[in-house]
């Protein structure tokens, strides 16, 4: 599922990717007005299936810290930390609860902030399957798309 969930650099929120264009994405705001706009190819655009969180040893993807997120919360939103009212020091205690091993040089409090966000955002809009599909592992390899002879 998260590969068809798309971050905009520039853009406020999380995007589902709807259709391709000739030269754009067409894609849809992860909010409750489910509002279409096309993405071209000069916005800076990535699935959130491609993004990883720095850790001391190696890179952790997305997946795994929202799976983490999702087990310390119940599978509900994190209420625990305001992002917009809370200090580094309470952002970097849930990061260390969530992944305790990540870089604190190079994780700022405005990933941190972001991870909440999405991830509370993603709750609110029924994403709660962070785990990869079968799809998606295909989708990989480029095996899935083959048409019968």
């Amino acid at each position: 599922m998260l590969k068809t969930i798309l971050a905009i650099s520039g853009k406020p929120g999380l995007y589902k990717l709807v259709s391709r264009g000739n030269r754009s994405l067409i894609v849809e705001t992860l909010d409750s007005q489910h509002k279409r706009m096309p993405a071209f190819a000069t916005d800076r655009i990535i699935s959130l299936a491609d993004i990883a969180m720095y850790t001391d040893e190696e890179e952790v993807s997305l997946r795994q810290v929202l799976n983490s997120i999702k087990t310390k919360e119940n599978g509900g939103k994190v209420l625990s930390v305001d992002v917009k009212t809370a200090s580094k020091d309470e952002l970097f205690q849930f990061m260390a609860e969530v992944l305790p091993a990540f870089d604190r040089d190079r994780v700022h409090v405005s990933d941190v902030k972001k991870l909440i966000q999405w991830y509370n955002l993603l709750i609110d809009n029924g994403v709660t399957e962070f785990d990869e599909t079968p799809e998606e592992t295909l989708d990989d390899k480029g095996d899935d798309h083959k048409e019968a002879e």
